[in-house]
């Protein structure tokens, strides 16, 4: 078996671009966005279709500071699934450890439940060997829990293995680069520089053709299919923020989800991912909420939440809650949701002859590497082209 060239990394304008004169001739496949979807994608053609040739393009860096992979939980379990996705989630957990090694953790994850459900133990009982968590909550409230397995990870570094693996394997990535889609598999790229008093604006253009895109830059990406293909999609996105709870946390301490908010152990406290009720409208612009007329970075909704939840989750009530003073204090990314749910799988969908879409959204983390598979596997068979 031959080994692959490795593909090229541009990475800043100082680098030549010159696609017109590559002696490999033209890309097959253009996959806009290096987030963890396109970077899996890119992966998944290099075991599929390593004949077709691929470029990687993402705007930022690898991984990208502003998009949502950064800011995703990171938690796989089947807690949430329904039992006819548990089969893509278990290949998921696989293609994980893969990748990862011991950058995946195994830890327990319990729902907490104010009624007695099948399944269910005293939240005392599974709790006995982490004080620390039962010291979070009120007993009483939530005096019955189930454990499901779970395994936690950082997205971030996901993203940075799966594209550096498509890397060794052929794939070329182009960063800093602004790709807008065009119809008829034509692709506008802007590469991006910083000037000197920290603006960032277009220091060249290049536009390219492929007989096949995927647009997979994440809550962006359905406005992309409309605004520059005329392509109208069910899809939609929310903003999600994920507030710090500086409340200590132990390296196994479980990952505790209570009324749609989980409470994932990270870095010694805890990062809270609140529950999503609906798509944003268009236009929408995040704002911070007040709390007893004091301005918060917390966005209404979810501030309303964790409100609700103070006397449950006494943690919640305490300083160690950080509630900032804007929204920019609170990390906070745009959300996928496919079809417009927020419980909805992520998906892949044909939009035209030469362009597809890939969606992560909120259960990324334990089905989103099966899905980019998914369509590596339709390219392959000819199917997406």
């Amino acid at each position: 078996m031959t080994t692959p060239t490795p593909g090229r990394v541009w990475a800043h304008v100082g680098q030549p671009f010159t696609p017109g004169t590559d002696p490999q001739g033209p890309h097959h496949v253009l996959i806009l966005g290096a987030g963890r979807m396109g970077s899996a994608l890119a992966l998944a053609l290099t075991e599929h279709a390593p004949h077709l040739k691929t470029l990687l393009i993402e705007e930022g860096g690898l991984p990208n500071e502003d998009g949502a992979t950064i800011l995703a939980p990171g938690v796989w379990t089947l807690a949430h699934l329904p039992a006819a996705q548990h089969d893509a989630a278990r290949w998921t957990l696989n293609r994980l450890q893969t990748l990862l090694g011991d950058d995946l953790q195994a830890r327990p994850y319990l729902t907490l439940h104010a009624e007695p459900a099948p399944g269910t133990q005293p939240t005392r009982d599974l709790l006995a060997a982490h004080p620390q968590s039962l010291a979070l909550l009120d007993p009483g409230a939530f005096p019955h829990a189930r454990a499901h397995e779970a395994h936690t990870y950082r997205p971030g570094t996901l993203a940075q293995v799966a594209a550096q693996t498509a890397i060794r394997r052929g794939t070329d990535l182009l960063l800093n680069t602004r790709a807008t889609p065009h119809p008829g598999g034509r692709v506008t790229l802007e590469r991006l520089t910083v000037t000197n008093t920290h603006q960032i604006v277009t220091h060249e253009t290049h536009t390219l053709h492929a007989p096949l895109i995927v647009l997979a830059t994440g809550a962006h990406a359905p406005t992309q299919a409309e605004h520059h293909l005329g392509v109208h999609t069910r899809h939609a996105r929310a903003y999600r923020q994920t507030p710090h709870l500086a409340t200590s946390s132990t390296e196994d301490a479980p990952v505790l989800h209570a009324h749609g908010l989980t409470l994932r152990p990270q870095h010694g406290a805890y990062t809270l991912i609140p529950t999503i009720h609906h798509r944003d409208p268009h236009g929408y612009a995040p704002q911070g909420g007040h709390l007893t007329g004091v301005p918060t970075g917390l966005r209404r909704e979810t501030l309303e939440d964790l409100v609700g939840l103070m006397d449950a989750l006494p943690a919640l009530a305490t300083s160690d809650l950080h509630l900032g003073r804007s929204l920019a204090d609170i990390p906070g990314a745009w959300l996928a949701l496919p079809h417009g749910h927020p419980d909805a799988p992520p998906t892949h969908q044909r939009l035209d002859d030469h362009t597809h879409l890939l969606l992560g959204g909120p259960h990324a983390d334990t089905l989103g590497l099966w899905t980019a598979d998914a369509l590596a596997r339709e390219i392959a068979g000819g199917r997406g082209q």
